[in-house]
């Protein structure tokens, strides 16, 4: 269980660290190459020493490690023109309901039981996790046609980077801690982002920006540890993978939700409080 809390936290201080990117106008992109980097470093200082000769050959986790960083970094780069195209609320209700993905899969690959609470407590988190991220697009973007593409990659990307994530725990890994394929699929994406970010940058098509190191540095620390705390409450919570995953991202949204309305004074809807209960209710279905 208290794998879950830090991964349900770190997660949290995520979004929180994304608000102070929009506070001091840190550029995202760039910021997020610099947490990559800074998320590799973390995983291989803090877990370097569990590194074993044998980890090449045991497992099938090379090919998963370039699948899941070259998602992070994709998909990063969907949710912007998704964000812009479509609007953050639909963006963000797209992606946090993308974890239908993982749990059924968990179903049909590894046959969780099923049983009528658990069912319940799934649909329920859903609901709230909809009515909680739910935003009305702004007036002015009323007129503008929703770009379907890009929420059916975000959708589909993001639950299959959940599935993916779970598979490696369980199937894949080896013998190689959780921490270093954290952090190698933290350093793929590094590796993929920072050629990008010079790419541009030779055709003067960006400006290198010092602040974004910065912000690079806090965010990628709760980053590793958002991948590597859930990758561990899979293995140890104690809970089966479907409902590990419904009661992290519904804790995440709940939790957000809570830190928006005391920390940014940000109003609330009653669609937000009704999906706040509802999102407890469905913990609770889920715990206990």
């Amino acid at each position: 269980m208290i794998y879950l809390l830090l991964s349900i936290i770190s997660s949290t201080l995520i979004l929180v660290i994304f608000r102070i990117f929009e506070r001091y106008s840190i550029n995202v992109f760039q910021g997020i190459v610099y947490n990559y980097i800074t998320a590799c470093l973390v995983g291989l200082i803090f877990f370097g020493d569990e590194w074993k000769p044998t980890d090449w050959s045991q497992g099938t986790w090379i090919p998963f490690a370039f699948l899941v960083g070259s998602l992070f970094i994709s998909l990063f780069v969907m949710m912007g023109k998704s964000s812009q195209e479509n609007g953050i609320g639909i963006t963000s209700v797209t992606v946090k309901m993308s974890l239908a993905i993982p749990v059924l899969a968990a179903f049909f690959l590894y046959d969780e039981s099923i049983y009528f609470t658990k069912i319940v407590g799934i649909i329920a988190a859903l609901i709230g996790v909809f009515l909680i991220t739910f935003q009305k697009k702004k007036a002015h973007d009323s007129g503008k046609k929703a770009n379907i593409i890009f929420l059916i990659i975000l959708f589909v990307g993001s639950g299959l980077l959940d599935t993916v994530v779970n598979y490696v725990e369980k199937v894949a890994a080896g013998s190689l801690s959780l921490a270093l394929f954290s952090a190698i699929s933290f350093g793929i994406a590094a590796t993929i982002g920072m050629s990008i970010m010079l790419f541009k940058a030779s055709f003067k098509k960006i400006q290198l920006q010092k602040r974004a190191i910065f912000g690079g540095l806090i965010l990628g620390i709760p980053n590793f540890f958002s991948i590597y705390f859930l990758m561990m409450a899979i293995r140890f919570s104690g809970f089966s993978d479907s409902v590990t995953y419904a009661l992290n991202n519904t804790g995440v949204v709940i939790t957000s939700f809570l830190m928006g309305i005391m920390a940014f004074k940000e109003a609330t809807t009653s669609l937000k409080i009704i999906g706040g209960i509802v999102s407890i209710i469905a913990i609770l279905l889920l715990i206990l």
